[in-house]
């Protein structure tokens, strides 16, 4: 089965009471930053903070009484999972949602809050895929697919019958891919209002399944990735065909620039990215050339991070740019040494947010000790005079989290 614009016109009127009109609006700072005129897509808006709503009700909608009766299942990274069970939970219809054991812990427990039951299973979406075609068909539930469903995909295409609408004039979409339903329904939708407008998918680079099957150019597929909600080893069936007629390029991003991606969306936009979420500003920023002047939209298609994993990027982050240094010093043991240590680093600007302390674990004679700081800094270069003022001070030291190789 296909889809057509008649059935993305038809999924907005079903869905228009259920999900939220997310806002799109114009970035300025990341379109300084990106030489593209940049417009976000806030999908992370949506009451479970992902567009997954959209094919959900999509689909739940027009169960028959059977079918409701019987209950629904849902393989899914988290996002769907969400959708489903909030919906399946507000129409009255039991669900059961079954997720890969590696995903993050917010997820499944909103999953549960919403009411449905979870089944942890195996370490990728395909083995939970796996199991929930086995429970289906014992419990006799109704399958709804997180992307090969002509309901689901007409769903989530409506995302692009809003962004034309906000902005008729755009050139390009960057759509986030994983099995490839968003962006397939998005590509028969922006296609059919602007034949002209450019669709750019971007998928993980550990996890280029999409890229592969469009190419021919087999690429391994698998590694922990902090996009794991497009982390997909086998395309859709039904979205392949819709992505090889509509889509232009499909790019890979690395886990650094959606690293990158969600930090700046926290920092300039003030909102809230996962990895799949931000990998649409990480494909932009990672080909610029290929986007500079044009006017393109991006899809955050969701915000559905782990806080501690989110923390985690932001160090990061600011260890990347400099904002963060940390040193290794060898300590004399003699008094005052520790307080001449930080006098220096506090004369010259660092703020020390953490002092580690080891005697045991080392490779330093039995007198010293290593001594690890964790500076705050205002860039690079000031985090590079906080050292230069140490070693003129005489003080031995090094960057990382080793004293085995003391300069």
């Amino acid at each position: 089965m296909s889809v057509a614009i008649e059935d993305i016109r038809r999924a907005a009127e079903i869905i228009k009471d259920g999900i939220v009109a997310t806002p799109m609006t114009r970035s300025r700072t990341l379109s300084e930053i990106s030489g593209a005129e940049v417009w976000i897509k806030f999908e992370n808006f949506q009451f479970t903070a992902a567009f997954k709503e959209r094919g959900a009700i999509s689909k739940l909608a027009r169960l028959s009484a059977a079918e409701r009766k019987r209950g629904v299942i849902a393989m899914s990274a988290g996002n769907h999972g969400q959708a489903v069970a909030y919906h399946a939970k507000r129409l009255g219809v039991a669900a059961v949602i079954v997720m890969p054991e590696t995903t993050p812990f917010v997820k499944v427990k909103h999953v549960r809050d919403f009411g449905a039951e979870v089944v942890l299973a195996g370490e990728t979406l395909n083995d939970a895929a796996a199991r929930a075609n086995d429970i289906a068909k014992a419990r006799k539930l109704v399958f709804v697919h997180p992307y090969d469903d002509p309901l689901v995909i007409a769903g989530q295409g409506t995302v692009a019958l809003e962004m034309c609408a906000a902005v008729p004039d755009l050139e390009a979409l960057i759509v986030p891919i994983g099995g490839g339903g968003l962006i397939a329904g998005m590509a028969v939708a922006a296609h059919a209002l602007n034949p002209k407008l450019a669709l750019y998918g971007v998928e993980a680079a550990l996890y280029p399944a999409m890229f592969a099957a469009v190419s021919g150019e087999a690429r391994p597929s698998g590694g922990d990735t902090i996009a794991e909600g497009i982390a997909v080893k086998s395309p859709g069936t039904l979205t392949l065909p819709l992505i090889r007629e509509h889509v232009t390029q499909i790019l890979l991003a690395s886990e650094a620039d959606m690293e990158h991606a969600i930090s700046l969306l926290l920092n300039v936009e003030k909102t809230v990215a996962e990895g799949a979420g931000a990998a649409s500003l990480a494909a932009l920023l990672g080909s610029p050339a290929l986007f500079k002047g044009r006017k393109v939209g991006l899809v955050l298609s969701g915000g559905n991070i782990d806080a501690r994993l989110l923390a985690y990027v932001i160090l990061r982050e600011l260890a990347r740019e400099g904002r963060l240094l940390t040193l290794r010093v060898e300590a004399q043991d003699r008094p005052g040494f520790l307080g001449r240590l930080t006098t220096i680093i506090g004369d010259a600007g660092g703020n020390i947010i953490d002092v580690t302390h080891s005697r045991l674990f080392t490779a330093l004679p039995a007198k010293d000790a290593d001594i690890g700081f964790s500076i705050e800094t205002r860039d690079a270069q000031h985090g590079e005079d906080i050292v230069q003022r140490l070693r003129q001070a005489g003080v031995k030291l090094r960057r990382g989290a080793s004293a085995a190789d003391i300069d």
